[in-house]
């Protein structure tokens, strides 16, 4: 038995390159919230994308749950760590504090075993498609162009997304706007994705769907609030496009609903949110039961030794913010270049160590 020793967590906050929005927010900053733990000398590490109370969330609550017990065993502890946040909700801040966990308990397991964790879960592929995903609503065009541009035209990834919905929908012709000039920048060839994270009602959105077939946009994210199934069920039959729900944050009995409603082409599943790799797993196999692809949503290379590894995988979204951070923070950031990514195979564990130099002057807890 490889007895787990030590459970640490720590907050980052992180600023944006440029002020960043979306259809329903707005931020210059994101906390980077990660988790390590230590068993026979090796240390296994997760991160999300969380407030930093997710730190203090993982020592109060989650520590003492996982120290003593046998690394080797992670079902018996994801299963102990779920009952331990049942009063204090399992989507949300606890099931951020339980993903980070899931996933350093993972590379743990792997680093012990002497092998990568693309390994360890097995792939069903080599490398991993990806679309380039940032196109911020706070974005004026040089900045919008010049990211697009850097995505398809000069590393060859062809498929691109941005953000609409601006002012919770109070700026459609600009969102149409963005949209035509995304297409012109990116040419007839890349695929082009939307998202609007909510900002819409189903009829506007509906609207401005029709208005954007010119366009040839392949992926409306979001349409309306994730929340809405009926309005994302009107939205998938009126337009009959590929419409992805938002992303599942572990609530199971949301997803199944969201599945039988049929509002949905593809899930978006989030690790670093739905119960980390164990959480994703599952996710997937529900969704395959219900003939859906899988798209990973956000911390990209997080997502990677899993996505390599989930046979009904659509993509993953190389998310700018968190790639930005991933890149600056971590030895190991994977290369997007072509449009494919592929995990570590040659390192144990996930392949990525944290730079402690580089992320403590941006530690807040």
């Amino acid at each position: 038995m490889s007895r787990i020793e030590q459970v640490t967590a720590a907050a980052y906050r992180v600023p944006t390159d440029r002020p960043e929005g979306d259809g329903t927010l707005a931020w210059d900053a994101t906390t980077l919230v990660v988790t390590m733990v230590r068993a026979e000398g090796m240390t296994g590490t997760g991160w999300t994308y969380a407030p930093a109370a997710a730190a203090g969330f993982v020592g109060e609550a989650l520590a003492a749950v996982v120290e003593g017990r046998d690394a080797l065993a992670i079902p018996a502890i994801w299963d102990a760590l779920v009952r331990q946040v049942r009063n204090a909700g399992r989507p949300g801040l606890a099931g951020y504090a339980v993903s980070a966990l899931d996933v350093a308990l993972w590379d743990l397991k792997a680093r012990l075993l002497g092998t990568s964790l693309a390994g360890l879960f097995g792939p069903a592929r080599e490398r991993v498609p990806l679309y380039g995903s940032g196109g911020f609503t706070t974005y004026d065009d040089a900045v919008t162009a010049a990211q697009l541009t850097h995505w398809v035209h000069e590393l060859g990834i062809g498929r691109v997304k941005i953000k609409i919905g601006e002012s919770s929908g109070t700026r459609a012709a600009r969102d149409l706007r963005r949209v035509a000039l995304a297409r012109r920048v990116i040419g007839d060839d890349a695929e082009l994705y939307v998202d609007a994270n909510g900002g819409y009602t189903a009829k506007q959105a509906v609207r401005q769907a029709e208005r954007m077939r010119e366009h040839d946009v392949r992926w409306f994210e979001e349409p309306v609030s994730s929340d809405d199934l009926a309005g994302l069920r009107q939205v998938r039959q009126r337009i009959g496009a590929d419409v992805a729900a938002g992303e599942y944050g572990g609530d199971p009995a949301y997803f199944t609903r969201m599945c039988q409603a049929e509002a949905v082409d593809c899930l978006q599943a989030d690790a670093t949110r739905c119960g980390g790799y164990t959480g994703w797993f599952a996710a997937c196999a529900i969704a395959a039961g219900h003939n859906l692809e899988v798209s990973a949503h956000c911390a990209p290379n997080l997502h990677l030794p899993a996505a390599a590894a989930t046979p009904n995988l659509r993509h993953i979204e190389w998310f700018h913010d968190h790639q930005r951070i991933e890149a600056e923070l971590f030895d190991g950031a994977a290369d997007p270049s072509g449009g494919l990514a592929a995990p570590a195979t040659g390192e144990p564990g996930h392949g990525l160590t944290l730079r402690a130099d580089a992320a403590r002057p941006y530690r807040t807890a």
